[in-house]
């Protein structure tokens, strides 16, 4: 596969792509439904929303705080040796969730702490798939990846709603399991495009890569690109209700969602020439810039407008973040590097949901949208500097680092 011809088609044509892509992709359906399936059925059951943002916190910070602890093992011991397991403790956590035989805290923070961190897994074995002369489709398979996580979320919260609202909250949190364990199981099965292990002594010198500025960078970007999220939900959520019309805030959202994917896609499709460091502080300042207008801006098509625009930058970033981090630390630490980041962005958005929240109580959505475009001017900064990084000399030593276990 030449860079010259690599597109969509040509890289799910690549031998074993799609038959990992596709069940990732499925999977990944249901871990997007998770959380709020979580709500509806516990607030069905329960009549009260802390008690449902009670079983949801706990779910999300278990699979904050287990997430790279499971991307930890499957790097030392294989997907084989460490998923099906997980997936088997995670029936049994929903099986407890529904039959009520466990507390809906407990069960929940089980739930979270047994997902599969599906798209970490995809992005390790493009990683290994892809390596070599065939490492310049990185970015497409990369995008890719923030294609199906886009779509996953716009359809798996949705899915949950319709099921929901039909009175059955339970079978939200049922099909969600059944896709993240078929899904799971579907993507395991795939051997032949399985990351392969590296040695004991490897794993313990490429850890620590995990501490150097390169990799602590990515997941600092990924923390306030999480703030940028949680800020922003909270934010036109208020905004649509302060006008009187909360109705609009689905529409909004639905304007940064599609140009979202637009965004994602056209980057996949002709941004690879660009270098990954200039592109992910370009994109870091043209998201502060794009969102700075959301601090003044009171008209709803205005407002409207300018969250399209901002969702044209938001999936470079998520595209750049694991191309910089896939370079950053060894293959025998990929899939936990991965799956930190994810769990960094979820630890932000959680916290600037919080935050967000005060402020919006007392300075209106405007100020709640400030906190969101502070969070892009933190990943602007790092990003500059991650790029003035790149542009200096590196020394043999930590070249010879950054080479470790890589392919």
């Amino acid at each position: 596969m030449s860079s010259a011809t690599v597109n969509y088609r040509s890289l799910l044509r690549t031998s074993g792509a799609a038959a990992f892509f596709v069940p990732a992709a499925v999977g990944r359906v249901g871990i997007a439904m998770t959380g709020i399936a979580l709500v509806w059925l516990v607030h069905a059951r329960t009549g009260s929303y802390a008690d449902a943002g009670l079983a949801t916190g706990g779910f999300a910070v278990a699979d904050a705080l287990v997430g790279p602890q499971l991307g930890r093992l499957v790097d030392r011991f294989g997907e084989r040796r460490v998923v099906p397991g997980a997936l088997a403790v995670h029936a049994v956590a929903v099986a407890l969730l529904l039959t009520g035989a466990a507390p809906d805290p407990v069960a929940g923070a089980l739930i979270g702490a047994t997902l599969p961190q599906l798209s970490a897994l995809s992005a390790a074995r493009w990683s290994a798939l892809l390596s070599g002369d065939r490492a310049t489709a990185l970015t497409t398979a990369f995008a890719l990846e923030a294609l199906a996580n886009g779509v996953s979320f716009m359809v798996g919260p949705a899915l949950a709603g319709v099921l929901a609202a039909g009175g059955h909250p339970e079978a939200g949190v049922l099909l969600a399991a059944l896709l993240v364990i078929g899904g799971g199981v579907a993507l395991t099965a795939q051997r032949r495009t399985a990351p392969p292990l590296t040695g004991h002594a490897e794993r313990r010198h490429a850890g620590r890569a995990l501490l150097r500025p390169a990799f602590l960078r990515q997941a600092a970007l990924g923390l306030a690109l999480g703030v940028f999220f949680g800020a922003m939900q909270v934010s036109v959520a208020a905004y649509a209700t302060g006008r009187g019309t909360p109705g609009i805030a689905s529409l909004l959202y639905a304007a940064s969602n599609c140009t979202n994917l637009v965004g994602g896609w056209a980057y996949g499709t002709w941004g690879r020439g660009v270098p990954p460091q200039r592109g992910q502080a370009a994109a870091a300042a043209g998201l502060t810039v794009l969102a700075l207008p959301l601090t003044f801006l009171d008209a709803p098509l205005a407002v409207g407008a300018t969250l399209a625009l901002t969702g044209l930058a938001v999936p470079v970033l998520l595209i750049l973040a694991t191309v910089r981090t896939q370079a950053a630390v060894p293959r025998a630490v990929l899939t936990q590097a991965f799956t930190w980041g994810n769990s960094a962005s979820a630890a932000g958005s959680a916290g600037a949901a919080a935050v967000a929240g005060r402020v919006v109580d007392t300075g209106g959505a405007h100020g709640g949208f400030a906190v969101a475009v502070g969070a892009a001017a933190v990943m602007a900064v790092l990003a500059a500097g991650g790029a003035a990084k790149a542009a200096e000399p590196m020394g043999a030593a930590e070249q010879q680092g950054q080479d470790l276990g890589r392919p």
